[in-house]
């Protein structure tokens, strides 16, 4: 009876002290898995970098001398045809004015729903963009003909160059000076790689033309120095077999 109850109790301390192990195990494990992160990691491919986007062509800004047609669905007796003066305003019928330069057809609209709000109640307005200066661009320096062209549809900084004959040899491909006009008759400039653009480089440099943008492409180094050189020199520098 002796041993029987002694084999018993040694069975009870090894049970409890089995599971007494595996509890301790077991919170070990919720202790770590608390400390994993709960995001899942990346997939395959993901950088975390957003990938690049092409810069689209953005609307037509007004410009002066532009014509507009309003019209007031709900209350004719306002419509009117205005231009856009000198200053940048136009003058509206019983409204006073607004200054509409460089901006688009839908800020123009919100400008003159303001403006008649003043007088009629939720005005309702439709604004037709009647005569316009065709859309242009301007190429000069380096290319193979210099001079204006028609802005049809969205042309990049490359294309206008390949519309104004390509560039001649004595370009400048990686320092071609692009001049965007911006308000107030100033124009911001950018220096484009076209090089670089030429190789697949980078697309963000792939502007759209707007209308009235200059390209200038200047000369290369070689250019502009070999007026100085003897004949021989220059010779030798186009075929290093000239003798």
């Amino acid at each position: 009876m002796l041993r029987m109850f002694q084999k018993r109790l040694l069975t009870s301390f090894g049970l409890i002290a089995f599971l007494s192990m595996a509890g301790a195990v077991a919170t070990q494990a919720e202790q770590t898995e608390d400390k994993t992160p709960s995001t899942p990691p990346a997939s395959k491919g993901e950088t975390g970098q957003q990938p690049p986007t092409l810069q689209v062509r953005p609307r037509y800004q007004l410009r002066l001398s532009d014509v507009l047609a309003l019209s007031f669905p709900f209350t004719p007796e306002f419509d009117q045809t205005v231009t856009v003066q000198p200053d940048g305003y136009i003058f509206l019928r019983g409204a006073g004015s607004i200054r509409v330069l460089g901006h688009t057809i839908p800020e123009a609209t919100l400008q003159l729903q303001n403006a008649y709000a003043k007088i009629l109640h939720d005005p309702i307005i439709s604004v037709d963009l009647k005569e316009f200066e065709k859309p242009y661009f301007i190429v000069g320096g380096e290319v193979g003909h210099p001079g204006k062209f028609d802005l049809r549809g969205d042309t990049t900084v490359v294309e206008a160059l390949e519309i104004a004959g390509g560039l001649r040899d004595s370009a400048r491909h990686s320092e071609v000076q692009f001049f965007k006009r911006v308000e107030g008759g100033w124009a911001q400039a950018k220096c484009v790689n076209v090089k670089k653009l030429l190789q697949g480089g980078n697309l963000e440099e792939a502007a759209y033309l707007q209308p009235g943008d200059f390209i200038y492409v200047p000369k290369n180094t070689f250019s502009k120095i070999s007026r100085f050189l003897p004949t021989t020199s220059v010779g030798a520098y186009v075929n290093p077999f000239y003798h």
